[in-house]
């Protein structure tokens, strides 16, 4: 058994926490001594990891009490700050990548693309966004995308791998790779991996019909264009060899 003051050296959290976490009843000590003296146990010190991960993502003390109210068992509530952890982690990394972009772009007096500035935006966010684009897309072409079960992080991933493929893009046009290039076949190959195994089954051919799409949308043309001059020309032509040769 350990008394409060080696249980708050053990943590790095006060004592004064641990007195308020029994009196409000969501810690309470496994034993209490004659003399008063308040002593935990392996499972009080299982139960206080458990509130200390709930915190660390930033948990009221009421919704932990809740959680541990429900007397799920300590596997089940591990894996699950697991992965809530993992997304916080994956959040913070595309936040932080955002910020180092931003301070890219201070350095040298650049202006920042209004997009990238934004990287990691939070679900309602993404609704308002998607609703801008629809209204674009139902004005132009009679089409719309989902946006009831949007999924944050499966956006904020698709948004992150297909600035990454068309910096890739733009640095193999700046440098000169021929459209027949092998670099230039497997950027494409890994692109078109990805959007069948996380957003729609697509071959050569709809990849071809896609970026001859950014050629004839002016929208969308411009703004590969302003990231790169000759872009949606090089993307066009470089799908178009990828098809001749798949």
């Amino acid at each position: 058994m350990m008394t409060v003051k080696q249980v708050a050296d053990l943590t790095g959290i006060t004592i004064k926490t641990l007195y308020h976490y029994h009196k409000i009843g969501l810690l309470e000590p496994g034993e209490m001594t004659d003399a008063g003296y308040r002593l935990y146990g392996k499972k009080e010190l299982e139960k206080l990891q458990h509130i200390l991960f709930y915190r660390e993502l930033d948990f009221s003390l009421e919704a932990i009490q809740q959680i541990l109210y429900e007397k799920k068992s300590r596997h089940y509530m591990l894996v699950d700050q697991k992965k809530l952890i993992e997304d916080k982690k994956e959040r913070m990394n595309l936040i932080l990548s955002t910020i180092n972009e931003t301070i890219y772009f201070e350095e040298r007096g650049e202006v920042m693309n209004n997009q990238n500035m934004f990287k990691g935006l939070n679900q309602a966010q993404w609704k308002k966004q998607l609703k801008e684009q629809n209204a674009y897309l139902r004005e132009n072409y009679q089409y719309e995308i989902p946006v009831d079960n949007v999924e944050e992080e499966e956006l904020n991933e698709s948004a992150r791998e297909s600035k990454e493929f068309m910096d890739k893009m733009g640095f193999a046009l700046k440098k000169g790779w021929a459209v027949n290039d092998e670099r230039v076949k497997q950027l494409i190959s890994e692109h078109i991996s990805y959007i069948n195994d996380n957003i729609i089954k697509l071959d050569s051919q709809g990849f071809v019909e896609s970026t001859w799409f950014f050629i004839t949308d002016e929208f969308h043309k411009n703004m590969l264009e302003e990231q790169q001059t000759g872009l949606t020309y090089y993307l066009y032509a470089a799908s178009v060899n990828y098809a001749k040769q798949s």
